[in-house]
């Protein structure tokens, strides 16, 4: 229990501690996944999981009630594992510690999991409540979004008996999300030559301190991806020193911005002056650059022991070639939707595997053409390096439904709630929606949620006043649901 539990709407809070609790990284929500359902039959709740893990809670309609149309609830199990430097964190074994910070709550060094945990914790605490209103509730928690939403993939057919889904894994105070990019993995192996050397020098140079985020929503920004500024600074440095790549890696989950890369490389003793003082030049040349976006920047070099092998002299200038002509960010802006990303990509996670560098990029489009121009470009850059690209794990956007009714209610109780109208948006990140839709073609989706700043980074925090207003939303679209 952590002082979070003193915050209103306390039922909510209460779960979102119990959900900060149990270890939930992708890939291992198991133990949260049972929590749930253990409670949900202790509460005599019809329970259900299907194929892939996807857990389906029924609820009866509260009195009065039980002429409305049935409504779904949705949010996912589980949460992006991301840690400062130097924690020791296991998110496999270890609790999120919570703690409140003025106005918004936050994590000790680590991700919150306020994405999707707060939308999570509301939909327990709707099932759990004895005086909240609502008609025929479903429940639905799907596994593994955040890996490449494979419960949302993997979801059984004709299991909902709902036409009306509320997702609660939006992220802005006073905005409803009706449309989202769809997204697609790629993952190029990039061949590379070793050899032994006569160098008798060694450094690892590692970029730190930047700020990260969320690989859709904050693409716009002008963070900086720290794969792409080591590649640059490796360019700067290749024409001023001789040297070799012995190991190359950055980022460490693909659907963040990186924070941190590194490189190992090996260089003569005649040079470690010279070499020294350009990587000081490069560093303080970054800094002016981007003294406004990443004003934490900085390069940390460790003399290290020369490694037995190296990237040949042509696999080094390959490799630092193909991370420079790798397109990164945003690639177009929608002509439909205004201020809205239509189509980018992020570089999640670089590798140094046995003669190989391997590079996870997440491609995010509104449209599907949009994601086939994005993979049209990594496939031409990649035969002209020589590399292997492969797509995989693609999901489609969620369009725009004009006559959703469930919009219509939202916006009208939204606007009564705020004290003016609540923007209508669509979200440059995967929401789950446009898989949900592609197998219940008739469900009438919306998404909402409270502010949350930096997901997926160690400084993700969720807005305190945000939550009550996001609750009283929930608690009274439910009421309001039509028979």
């Amino acid at each position: 229990m952590s002082e979070i539990q003193t915050l209103n709407p306390t039922i909510l809070w209460k779960w979102f501690d119990q959900i900060c609790a149990i270890p939930h990284p992708s890939y291992h929500e198991e133990k949260l996944a049972e929590f749930i359902v253990n409670w949900a039959k202790e509460k005599a709740f019809f329970v259900e999981r299907d194929e892939v893990g996807n857990i389906l809670i029924r609820k009866p309609a509260t009195k009065g009630m039980e002429d409305r149309q049935s409504v779904s609830l949705q949010a996912h199990l589980d949460m992006v594992p991301q840690a400062n430097e130097g924690s020791s964190h296991n998110f496999e074994t270890d609790p999120i510690k919570p703690y409140i910070d003025g106005e918004w709550v936050k994590a000790t060094g680590t991700t919150l999991g306020a994405d999707n945990g707060i939308g999570l914790a509301s939909c327990l605490a709707v099932l759990d409540s004895d005086d909240i209103a609502h008609p025929e509730l479903e429940v639905l928690l799907t596994m593994t979004e955040e890996a490449g939403m494979e419960g949302a993939i993997g979801l059984r057919p004709n299991w909902l008996k709902s036409n009306i889904m509320i997702n609660t894994d939006t992220e802005e105070n006073g905005e409803i999300y009706i449309g989202c990019a769809g997204g697609e993995d790629a993952t190029i192996d990039l061949p590379v030559e070793q050899t032994t050397h006569s160098f008798d020098r060694a450094i690892k140079l590692n970029i730190k301190g930047l700020t990260g985020g969320h690989s859709g929503v904050d693409i716009h920004t002008s963070r900086v991806n720290a794969i792409k500024l080591l590649a640059r600074a490796l360019t700067d440095l290749k024409s001023q020193i001789t040297f070799q790549i012995s190991e190359i890696s950055g980022g460490s989950v693909r659907n963040a911005i990186p924070r941190e890369s590194s490189v190992i490389i090996a260089f003569n003793a005649k040079d470690e002056a010279n070499l020294t003082a350009c990587l000081k030049q490069i560093e303080y040349d970054f800094k002016v650059e981007l003294a406004v976006a990443e004003p934490n920047l900085v390069f940390i070099t460790d003399s290290i022991s020369a490694p037995q092998k190296v990237f040949t002299s042509e696999s080094t200038h390959k490799v630092i070639n193909f991370l420079n002509a790798l397109p990164n960010g945003v690639i177009r802006n929608s002509d439909v939707v205004e201020n809205v990303v239509e189509s980018s990509l992020s570089m999640g996670i670089l590798t140094t595997e046995e003669n190989t560098v391997k590079a996870n990029i997440l491609i995010r489009s509104l449209i599907e053409s949009g994601k086939a121009d994005v993979r049209g470009k990594l496939s031409a850059i990649s035969e002209l390096s020589g590399a292997n690209a492969v797509f995989s794990g693609s999901y489609p956007g969620w369009q725009p439904d004009p006559h959703s009714q469930i919009t219509a209610l939202t916006q009208k109780i939204y606007d009564e709630i705020l004290g003016y109208s609540a923007k209508i948006q669509v979200i440059h990140a995967g929401l789950e929606c446009g898989l949900i839709k592609k197998t219940y073609p008739n469900m009438d989706l919306v998404s909402i949620g409270p502010t949350i700043r930096n997901a997926h980074s160690p400084d993700e925090k969720v807005h305190i006043p945000a939550v009550e207003t996001y609750w009283k939303l929930l608690t009274s679209l439910l009421k309001g649901i039509p028979s």
